[in-house]
């Protein structure tokens, strides 16, 4: 989810920049950096944002920047004037413009030396504000979907990888079955003991049983499907892509834990990896 959205109109008196940064989050956390003047606007502008964007660390900033002879800061003059003669009695000296200039200065530094004036946001101006929102969210969704569509290939990749990975397991699997049915058994002719052939042969039922991974086969290849289905659909699914990530990453340890064959656990590794780069990229999906 991260972008970058810009837009800037030009007023008869003031340039407004409205810029808009997006970075990775679970939910919309929203952070606003505005001129006091236009406060009364933000909710209105918060929604603009939230409706469009759902979700993301997103920073939103408005800046004015004065183009013409237009301030709503004066000169407080009558507080300076006092501020002056209340100076000149604490350090009396010679007066001259010298020294009239340097209590201005201080004057002026003073509290309520300045004094602003609030002026009211026009309709049109307003308006105009809001049409650059606008322009600055469709930039930043534009850039978002630049960047899901580079992420949407190498989830593809990943996921086939997955599933490749997944045929090699189920070609190894007869094989494993049979190197774990030999190993009980040798364990059981290695005791030496005679031993009650049909209590054997349910035994080793129940050993091959706990060593079966068919279930886990069939449905980590049905998770891998609803994945690439899944990130196919034109919806906003990203918290979904994260659950079916959760049921992949169960199945394959799964498999790994039950496998007890070290070139099957190898190829359960390299699943994990894939697995772990496409985690790594999911809060970034819308």
């Amino acid at each position: 989810m991260t972008g970058f959205g810009k837009s800037v109109i030009q007023l008869p008196t003031k340039k407004i920049t409205i810029e808009l940064k997006s970075l990775n989050s679970k939910n919309l956390d929203l952070n606003a950096r505005i001129p006091s003047l236009y406060r009364e606007k933000e909710l209105q502008m918060r929604n603009i944002i939230a409706t469009a964007l759902l979700r993301g660390k997103v920073d939103f900033g408005l800046f004015v920047e004065i183009t013409a002879e237009e301030t709503s800061t004066k000169v407080n003059e009558g507080i300076v004037k006092e501020y002056m003669r209340q100076l000149r009695q604490v350090a009396p000296g010679n007066i001259g413009s010298d020294s009239d200039v340097e209590l201005m200065k201080m004057a002026v530094r003073m509290p309520d030396a300045l004094k602003t004036e609030r002026h009211e946001i026009d309709a049109e101006e307003f308006a105009a504000i809001e049409k650059a929102l606008h322009n600055a969210v469709k930039a930043l969704k534009e850039f978002r979907t630049d960047e899901g569509k580079a992420l949407e290939k190498d989830f593809e990749l990943r996921i086939q990888n997955i599933s490749n990975l997944l045929e090699e397991v189920k070609a190894m699997d007869p094989d494993r079955m049979e190197a774990v049915k030999a190993r009980l058994q040798k364990a059981v002719s290695d005791l030496k003991e005679e031993v009650d052939q049909n209590r054997f042969e349910q035994e080793l039922i129940y050993y091959l049983e706990k060593f079966d991974i068919t279930e886990e086969k069939v449905r980590l290849a049905n998770h891998l499907e609803y994945f690439t289905n899944t990130l196919k659909s034109a919806d906003s699914n990203g918290k979904k892509l994260g659950f079916i990530c959760q049921e992949i990453g169960r199945e394959i340890n799964t498999i790994g834990s039950k496998s007890n064959h070290a070139p099957m656990q190898q190829l359960v590794v390299q699943m994990k990896d894939e697995l772990e780069k496409i985690k790594e990229q999911m809060l970034n999906v819308l």
